[in-house]
């Protein structure tokens, strides 16, 4: 029997865009590979809407708080759906920077070192020597990051703006220099590592969703034994935070840091994005996994319990 896949994208966050375009590529590549799917924009009666879809399978394409953080997933749990990605916990911990690195430094994965405060705190002095990196404890697609440059005099002003949504504790952590490189996992296996290049002050929201707001070098032109380690990092993050199905890890790489440079884990991706310039799908199909493949291994790989 055919199964039934209802995509939920769209949602309540800041990631709504990418939500939609990410669920709208999914749901149109499940259906080439045969699946009977139904595409739910995510609402405050997510509940009522999946009681009279009755879905096989759940496939979360939702970015950002309600959708990658635990929330969906427990709704989910609750109604005995079996849905892709990670379960409640890890989505919960990876979604929250702070708690996600409590935990990987615990398991010996190199972490930035960071501070909490308050906005209010943040915007008033400097809470760490510049250069350093200001970002939401808990946002996705750089929203809300900015980099204070060594030069600064100022602390950052515009997260006293009306319009900040970025909520009221902020992580600060050291910037670090460098390259920006990225894995993802597919289950249990790493795949290949990319470089992510961009003209832009950084990888923000504008580099990784505009066409040609950034290129992807895959694979990644770095040392053997530093791809290698990008790769055993990506895998131990994953299973650091007891993740499932597809994650992607992101990590910053000082070259010019003593022989080997300085590798730092940045965060780990319980949703990586799923739209034409996203990473995953090109690494995927690096090692020749197709678009329909990745998303048919994801229907296949759904449970609760996760």
């Amino acid at each position: 029997m055919t199964k039934h896949v209802a995509v939920l994208m769209g949602g309540l966050s800041n990631e709504r865009p990418v939500s939609l375009s990410t669920g709208k590529g999914c749901a149109e590549a499940l259906r080439r590979a045969g699946y009977r799917v139904s595409e739910v924009d995510v609402g405050y009666d997510i509940a009522e809407q999946l009681r009279a879809l009755a879905p096989d399978v759940a496939f979360n394409a939702l970015h950002g708080r309600y959708g990658e953080d635990g929330t969906i997933q427990g709704v989910l749990e609750f109604l005995r759906i079996p849905y892709t990605h990670s379960g409640v916990l890890a989505s919960a911990l990876a979604m929250d920077k702070h708690q996600a690195k409590i935990v990987l430094k615990a398991a010996g994965i190199p972490v930035t070192d960071h501070v909490i405060a308050s906005r209010a705190e943040v915007a008033r002095a400097h809470v760490l020597p510049p250069p350093y990196v200001v970002k939401p404890i808990a946002d996705g697609s750089s929203f809300g990051v900015i980099i204070v440059k060594a030069d600064q005099a100022h602390p950052p002003q515009e997260i006293l703006g009306e319009d900040w949504n970025g909520g009221e504790e902020l992580m600060v952590e050291r910037y670090i220099p460098g390259r920006e490189l990225t894995c993802a996992v597919m289950g249990d296996v790493a795949l290949p590592v990319t470089e992510i290049v961009t003209d832009l002050h950084f990888y923000n929201y504008e580099a990784k969703y505009a066409q040609g707001g950034s290129r992807h070098i895959l694979p990644a032109e770095v040392k053997p034994k530093i791809y290698d380690k990008v790769q055993k990092l990506s895998l131990a993050a994953h299973a650091a935070l007891g993740c499932r199905g597809v994650t992607r890890t992101d990590f910053r790489y000082n070259d010019a840091a003593g022989e080997d440079g300085e590798l730092v884990c940045l965060e780990i991706n319980t949703q990586p994005g799923m739209t034409p310039t996203s990473l995953a799908p090109e690494q995927a199909a690096h090692v020749g996994h197709s678009f329909e493949d990745l998303v048919s291994w994801m229907v296949e790989d759904a449970s609760c319990n996760r």
